[in-house]
């Protein structure tokens, strides 16, 4: 199981720690928060005890109306579970009965100065990211047009090379050689390098560039959604290469299923173009756009009264 320590985030958030700062080693490993509300007024059928605690202006007030005995003991039903740690946001006082149950308890609370909205949507897409489940591939991955392209093949077949085409073209690198592909949900793979291949493009007879140095910014992007998986074959003159197949080819991935595009090389051929020109139909498809289906309902009724006639 994926897992960080509290003191990541106290790092990645700049928190401010009001108690438990001996007990930061604490993991974290639900990708998603929670704010105590219900458990406060004693309903715990659904509560997410494993997941970071988040108290907002509304859980604070009701503590703070609450009786120094209904306090003891709203607050110990809670910290008896044990959650990873409290965040307490909109940087809230008063706090003092809090810090002595987490010192109890051995639960790190902390602080941000950011409202509750706008610190969850920070700190979910952040434990999202950080704990989904991952794998590492040979591949190039690049952003076109927008759209997040996983482009494979094997080794020597051209990849990286196609890659700095693109690049030239206005196109983003995301990884080279390594792709770190993660899970963020059962529809949503997300492509980004592996840290040490950050910037980097190796291109055979050349060496490593760095996209950033020699290109600028725009070469260069941390992270996409993917959308298209593409491979890099030989060309293969007897291969059945359908252009008015209506049904999609997938790749799996984690059992993300991503759409596939097969491109055939041959000297003369323009790739990069080809890779466009994929990218850019993806899009129209999404849009509820199909070429194929065009044609197809376009020859139809040809089809149909030449029956007639013969």
């Amino acid at each position: 199981m994926e897992s960080i320590a509290v003191e990541q985030l106290v790092q990645k958030f700049s928190l401010e720690v009001l108690a438990g700062s001996s007990h930061l080693r604490r993991p974290v490993t639900k990708s998603k928060t929670h704010c105590p509300g219900l458990e406060f007024i004693g309903f715990f059928d659904f509560f997410p005890m494993e997941q970071v605690q988040i108290l907002s202006e509304k859980e604070v007030t009701y503590l703070h109306s609450l009786t120094q005995e209904e306090r003891k003991l709203r607050i110990g039903n809670v910290v008896k579970y044990h959650p990873p740690c409290f965040i307490v946001t909109d940087q809230l006082g008063g706090l003092k009965y809090l810090k002595r149950f987490c010192d109890q308890e051995s639960i790190p609370l902390l602080r941000t100065s950011e409202t509750a909205s706008e610190f969850v949507a920070k700190i979910d897409s952040f434990l999202t990211k950080t704990l989904a489940e991952e794998i590492a591939i040979h591949g190039v991955c690049l952003n076109v047009s927008g759209m997040g392209i996983l482009l494979r093949g094997k080794s020597g077949v051209g990849k990286s090379e196609t890659a700095h085409t693109l690049i030239g073209r206005g196109h983003r690198l995301i990884a080279d050689d390594i792709v770190v592909l993660k899970k963020l949900s059962p529809q949503t793979l997300l492509g980004t390098h592996n840290e040490t291949n950050r910037e980097f493009l190796a291109l055979r007879s050349i060496g490593l560039l760095n996209v950033v140095r020699l290109y600028g910014r725009r070469a260069f992007q941390e992270e996409t959604r993917i959308s298209l998986d593409i491979e890099l074959t030989k060309w293969n003159g007897s291969a059945l290469n359908n252009e008015l197949e209506v049904d999609h080819k997938f790749k799996e991935y984690m059992g993300v299923r991503v759409p596939h595009v097969e491109i055939q090389l041959q000297p003369g051929r323009d790739v990069a173009g080809l890779i466009e020109a994929a990218a850019n139909n993806w899009y129209l498809m999404q849009q509820g756009y199909s070429a194929a289906e065009e044609f197809i309902q376009r020859i139809d009724p040809e089809i149909h009264n030449s029956r007639i006639k013969s």
